[in-house]
């Protein structure tokens, strides 16, 4: 039997990919989380064979919790199911161990399979979105690009990004200088807006 972890933010997709899963012979849903932050907690407390991951998802996201797998329950695969197929998603989702990357527009049919396969030791990935990142070429911005990046996300200001990331002002105007430039964009909300289409934030 197939022990499963499944974390997703929305509580009737969360409901539904339970019951549709639960009624495959071989699998169990072992654990639901509507939340990042739940996911490690959860994982360790019900040791899943498998994980199930939105990206995003209240607190950590998908990808960060992807990670904390990798390290802490390394028995554990992880297989991304989103609805956003973004090229970086898939860099990222892959750079933190992700066995597999999934939209969410399939059949569930196609996800059983999925998880068979990841299972059977297999990397599987949206044939689109495979053809997709190949195309788009990695991650232009740097760590501290994209941290400064994601603080602009609601408007604020550069004093005000300049707390959260804790660096000085004028350091803050240079990273977001050279974010503009990167993602070919004319100004921070179009950067930010850039970044996010390509799953880069």
């Amino acid at each position: 039997m197939t022990r499963i972890l499944l974390a997703e933010d929305q509580g009737m997709m969360r409901g539904a990919l339970a019951l549709l899963l639960g009624l495959e012979e071989d699998m169990e849903i072992v654990a639901q989380v509507g939340s990042g932050d739940d996911i490690l907690p959860q994982a360790l407390e019900s040791r899943p064979d498998i994980a199930l991951l939105d990206i995003e998802l209240p607190g950590r996201s998908g990808l960060d919790a992807a990670a904390d797998l990798r390290v802490r329950l390394p028995e554990c695969r992880v297989l991304i199911l989103t609805t956003f197929g973004r090229p970086g998603y898939l860099r990222r989702a892959m750079e933190a161990g992700a066995s597999g990357f999934l939209v969410k527009d399939g059949p569930v049919e196609d996800l059983a399979a999925a998880i068979r396969r990841v299972l059977a030791g297999e990397r599987v990935i949206d044939p689109a979105l495979a053809a997709a990142a190949l195309s788009a070429g990695p991650n232009p911005l740097t760590q501290r690009e994209r941290d400064v990046l994601t603080a602009a996300v609601d408007g604020a200001t550069v004093t005000d990004i300049a707390a959260k990331v804790h660096l000085s002002p004028a350091t803050v105007r240079n990273y977001l200088s050279a974010a503009i430039g990167k993602t070919q964009t004319r100004n921070r909300m179009e950067a930010v807006r850039a970044a996010r289409q390509n799953g880069w934030l």
